[in-house]
């Protein structure tokens, strides 16, 4: 009698049978103190940039009201005035402060709503919409915009590279990648990274140079009419803006993905970026719904443990130092202080905020990891390309150990090592 095979699963290979888990594995690669201290750095360079481009090309702004949406620049006013503050504030102090109150803990729970795909993503197409949301401003602050966006490009070319060029390795090869490796190869590809997601926001802006050209015929009447009879062709090439800007929106995360992943140049990015974003939206959107709970999650972790760092250094200071004078420090930071008190206070304030600032550095570490790993399911979905294939290059700067060398002793024998004998075998005579 012949037993009958019995076909037992003896395990699931979970991320095969659905890939999108590998998002889980993001936040662990987000919160390396590699990812932490490149997406602060980034972070502050941005800021930093911004605030000098505003106070040179814009400094109008000071003089107006921070909640006046309808001018294009004042958004940058708190960057240019407290270009420290804006970057800290996204961590708040913790809520056991002197006196606990409801309205702290309440105007805490804004900053639970924040996610790090939202926010770095957010903040990055900040020039892009100011752009978009509104015509005929100033020329200095078109200028003041096209450089915030340039000098936003430039900068996380190279400290998003390196973020990317890590993840795609560790999602990819399962490898550990140098920091030292990873900034060369940043170094290299920073032309690609630059200009990728400039291509198609070069080809909107010598359209709109073109249409602004009938928009100078349109001030006469006679112009009015001219321009309605050509308007189908501005609106066929306000759909290629349309399609043009929607891609490199939406796209530009997915084309430092490509890049890291391929090491191929920026057409291919571009390529790539627009091919997934029109070919599965759906499939884009739920991967970006994932990661954002999935790194919404990691937030108040991350928040919550920074929180709490500072709070135990001020609360462990505060038995030594006594109630007021703790006060003097957390609560009123200054108050009843001389002038070395007061630079005191400040220099410890800005440990804190050094403290807040690699916190804050989480969210866009998560958000250029995120991007990586949804490039590599984007991939795998349209392209049907396996997860672990990821270019690596030899890093020309290291030495590899080379082999020991073959040599021949006098019997032709092979030898490791020494030099090699030359073996002369005599003929007859």
């Amino acid at each position: 009698m012949i037993e009958e095979q019995s076909n037992t699963v003896r395990s699931v290979a979970w991320f095969e049978v659905f890939p999108w888990l590998n998002l889980v594995r993001v936040f662990r690669l987000a919160i390396s103190v590699r990812g932490l201290v490149l997406g602060a750095v980034g972070l502050l360079l941005t800021v930093l940039c911004w605030g000098l481009i505003a106070r040179v090309f814009c400094p109008a702004i000071f003089a107006v009201d921070s909640a006046d949406a309808t001018h294009p620049t004042t958004w940058l006013k708190p960057v240019a005035e407290q270009p420290w503050m804006t970057m800290t504030k996204t961590l708040p102090d913790a809520t056991v402060q002197y006196p606990f109150s409801p309205e702290a803990a309440n105007a805490q729970s804004s900053y639970m709503q924040k996610d790090p795909v939202t926010v770095p993503w957010a903040m990055l197409t900040t020039p892009a919409w100011k752009s978009l949301s509104s015509t005929g401003f100033a020329l200095h602050d078109a200028v003041c915009l096209i450089l915030c966006g340039l000098t936003g490009v430039a900068i996380w070319a190279f400290f998003g590279a390196a973020i990317c060029r890590t993840a795609a390795v560790r999602l990819a090869a399962d490898e550990q990648m140098g920091l030292g490796a990873a900034l060369r190869f940043a170094c290299r590809k920073w032309p690609a990274y630059f200009a990728a997601p400039l291509l198609p926001v070069s080809v909107v802006m010598v359209v709109t140079i073109v249409i602004s050209v009938l928009g100078l015929i349109m001030k006469a009447n006679a112009g009015l009419l001219l321009a309605g009879c050509l308007w189908p062709l501005v609106l066929v090439a306000g759909f290629a803006m349309a399609v043009l800007l929607l891609g490199v929106l939406f796209g530009f995360p997915l084309m430092w993905g490509t890049i890291s992943a391929e090491g191929t140049d920026s057409f291919d990015a571009l390529s790539r970026s627009y091919a997934y974003v029109f070919q599965r939206p759906f499939r884009y959107l739920f991967y970006i719904v994932v990661a954002a709970f999935l790194g919404w999650i990691g937030w108040i972790l991350v928040w919550r443990f920074a929180e709490g760092v500072i709070w135990l250094g001020y609360w462990a200071a505060g038995w030594g130092c006594g109630d007021a004078q703790f006060k003097s420090i957390y609560v009123v930071p200054g108050e009843d202080l001389n002038v070395v008190g007061r630079f005191g206070v400040h220099v410890i304030h800005f440990f804190a905020g050094c403290v807040k600032l690699l916190a804050v550095g989480y969210m866009f570490s998560y958000f250029w990891t995120a991007s990586t790993a949804i490039y590599l399911l984007l991939r795998h979905d349209v392209d049907a390309t396996e997860m672990d294939e990821v270019f690596l290059d030899a890093d020309a700067t290291e030495q590899e150990s080379d082999l020991p060398a073959i040599a021949a002793d006098q019997s032709a024998s092979p030898v490791v090592g020494g030099e090699s004998t030359e073996v002369t075998v005599d003929g007859p005579r």
